[in-house]
C-alpha cells in the first residue's frame, strides 16, 4: 500500500501590495526589497476575510481536482499561525464548510514548518486502514499580525492558503520516502509574536506597543534557517539513498530568495529543479509549500511518479524536510 497526493488547491487574495506601495509607507525602496528578499509583490486579504475562508476555498479546489466529496475526507488538519479564533479551531470551520461530516480535525501550530509537520502526521494516519483521505490546509492571514511601521518585517509577508489531499493507493512506490523534523526552543526570541497568549494576555499597553505583531531578528534567522534547512535536506537524502540529481523538484518554504538559493547551493540543486514563487507572494508561512505544490501540479512541473523534496524553517524554532514520490 502506498500514499499519494490526490488533489491540490490554493487561494490567493486579489489585492496586490507591491514594493512601490511600501515606498509610501516606510523608509524603503523596490531595489532594497528585491535585492535582500527577492520579493516583488504580495497579496493581502480584505478585512472581512479570514484564514479559514481562504483555507475553505483552497480545500474546495483540491477536492475538485481529486474528484472527491467532503464526505470522503477522514481528517482535516489546518496548519496556521493566524487561526480564526483561539477556539474553536479553524479545522472545524473548514470541516463544516466542505461537508466533511465523517472527519475529525485539528489545527497545527508550527509556523512556517506547518505543512512539513502536517505531512508527517498525515502519512502516519493513512498507514492505519481506518483512514482513507486526509485534507491538509496551510492558511495564513499574516497581514493581521504585521506591523506596517516596521520596515524590516512588513515587506516580507503576504496572505494566502493552499490545500493537499493525501490518500491510500495501490502503488507501493508512492508516498513518503524519508523525513527529518526538528524543534529547538533555545531560539524562541528571534522570531515571535510577543503578546496575546496566556503568558502575556492582551492589554491596552500590549496593543499600543504593537506586541501582537511579528517580531524578528533577521540576521540571526537567516543564518539559522540556511543551516537547518540544508541539514534536513541532506538527512532525508542520506536516509533514502536518493541522489539530489534525481529529484524533479525541490520546494523550499518561500521566505526569502537569498535563503532559498543558499540552501540550494549547499545541496547542489540545479536551477531547473528549484521551485520559487516568493517574488509573487512573499512569505505566506504555513501556506507557502502547499501553494507551491498546487502551482507545480497545475503547471505540469510535478507529475505522477516524480520525486519532490520539501523543506521549511519557522518560529519555534521548527524545521524539517519531507522527501516524497508523488
Amino acid at each position: 500500500m502506498g500514499v499519494r497526493i490526490f488533489g491540490t488547491g490554493s487561494y490567493i487574495p486579489e489585492k496586490v501590495l507591491t514594493n512601490f506601495d511600501f515606498q509610501n509607507m516606510v523608509d524603503t525602496s523596490d531595489e532594497w526589497i528585491r535585492t535582500r528578499t527577492g520579493i516583488v509583490e504580495r497579496h493581502i486579504a480584505p478585512p472581512e476575510m479570514s484564514s479559514g475562508d481562504m483555507a475553505i476555498s483552497a480545500a474546495r479546489r483540491a477536492l475538485a481536482m481529486a474528484g472527491l466529496q467532503g464526505s470522503d475526507i477522514s481528517a482535516v488538519i489546518v496548519a496556521t499561525t493566524t487561526p480564526d479564533h483561539v477556539f474553536p479551531n479553524t479545522a472545524s470551520l473548514v470541516q463544516v464548510a466542505i461537508g466533511a461530516e465523517n472527519a475529525f480535525g485539528f489545527d497545527l501550530s508550527a509556523a512556517c514548518s506547518g505543512m512539513i509537520y502536517s505531512l508527517e502526521l498525515a502519512y502516519s494516519l493513512l498507514l492505519q486502514k481506518k483512514y482513507r483521505y486526509v485534507l491538509l490546509c496551510g492558511a495564513e492571514k499574516l497581514s493581521s499580525i504585521t506591523n506596517y511601521e516596521d520596515r524590516n518585517t512588513c515587506v516580507l509577508f503576504g496572505d494566502g492558503a493552499g490545500a493537499v489531499i493525501l490518500g491510500r493507493c495501490d502503488d507501493d512506490n508512492s508516498g513518503q520516502l524519508a523525513s527529518d523534523l526538528h524543534i529547538n526552543g533555545d531560539y524562541e526570541d528571534i522570531l515571535k509574536l510577543p503578546a496575546g497568549g496566556s503568558r502575556n494576555p492582551a492589554t491596552h499597553e500590549t496593543v499600543e506597543q504593537k506586541r501582537h505583531t511579528i517580531h524578528m531578528q533577521g540576521k540571526e534567522t537567516f543564518k539559522l534557517a540556511v543551516n537547518a534547512m540544508a541539514g534536513a535536506c541532506k538527512a532525508v537524502l542520506d536516509e533514502s539513498g536518493v541522489d539530489v540529481g534525481d529529484l524533479k523538484l525541490v520546494i523550499p518554504h518561500q521566505a526569502n530568495k537569498r535563503i532559498i538559493e543558499a540552501v540550494a547551493h549547499r545541496i547542489n540543486v540545479r536551477d531547473d529543479q528549484l521551485f520559487i514563487n516568493v517574488d509573487k507572494y512573499g512569505n505566506t508561512s504555513a501556506a507557502s509549500i502547499p501553494i507551491c505544490l498546487d502551482e507545480a501540479f497545475r503547471s505540469g512541473r510535478l507529475q505522477r511518479g516524480d520525486m519532490a523534496l520539501m523543506v521549511a524553517f519557522g518560529a519555534g524554532l521548527t524545521w524539517g524536510a519531507q522527501l516524497i514520490r508523488v
